[in-house]
């Protein structure tokens, strides 16, 4: 693409084309719309993002984003406090609420284990995880991992270090196809495999 008349303009789409997804030809479109609208929109598009990274707080108990120490989620006495949805990152929290099937609580890995990306269990929130399970009672973990080697390798792990008899261990149900992660699952089908979920055997 060639260079602007306006370097301002230059700056900005060089910025907004660093987002992942975002080309430059897209990030010139956004870039005009946000000239063409009033001042007030840039400011306020402006400050939601500095607020974003600056304010933002992750869930002390679940390692979600929230506005407090304890997110919204395990702060709802009407969720199901027994069970524990263990997932790789935030986004897929998001796709799991989204199709209204679960209510109980969660807990973000931020991460799986891939010993070729040099991810071993140490980077992951699995010790909280431990924590958790020996200071509440918990009667069912859920691995909502994805359905690749790296995720069956982290439930795998996630089973051996806390693997109590008391504690019913779950895996999403394989209407998620092999490969797949579950921020791209349509909602209908990431439902029913949340419905569905099946005892977890190794």
């Amino acid at each position: 693409m060639n260079e602007f008349s306006s370097n301002l303009l230059q700056k900005a789409v060089d910025e907004i084309s660093g987002l992942p997804g975002i080309g430059k030809r897209t990030a010139l479109r956004l870039a005009l719309h946000i000239l063409k609208r009033e001042q007030s929109f840039a400011g306020n598009l402006g400050k939601a993002i500095i607020d974003l990274r600056e304010k933002i707080n992750y869930c002390k108990k679940c390692h979600n984003i929230s506005d407090t120490d304890i997110c919204n989620i395990c702060a709802n006495p009407k969720r199901d406090n027994k069970t524990i949805c263990v997932v790789e990152d935030i986004r897929d929290v998001m796709a799991i609420e989204n199709t209204g099937q679960y209510f109980g609580l969660y807990h973000v890995l931020g991460g799986i284990i891939s010993p070729m990306e040099g991810i071993g269990p140490e980077e992951l929130h699995i010790d909280s995880l431990q924590k958790r399970c020996k200071q509440e009672e918990i009667d069912e973990i859920f691995l909502a991992l994805p359905a690749t080697v790296e995720g069956d390798t982290t439930a795998f792990y996630i089973y051996k270090v806390l693997n109590n008899a008391t504690i019913r261990f779950s895996t999403i149900a394989r209407g998620i196809a092999i490969g797949d992660d579950l921020e791209y699952a349509d909602e209908v089908t990431l439902g029913r495999s949340i419905l569905n979920r099946q005892v977890y055997e190794r």
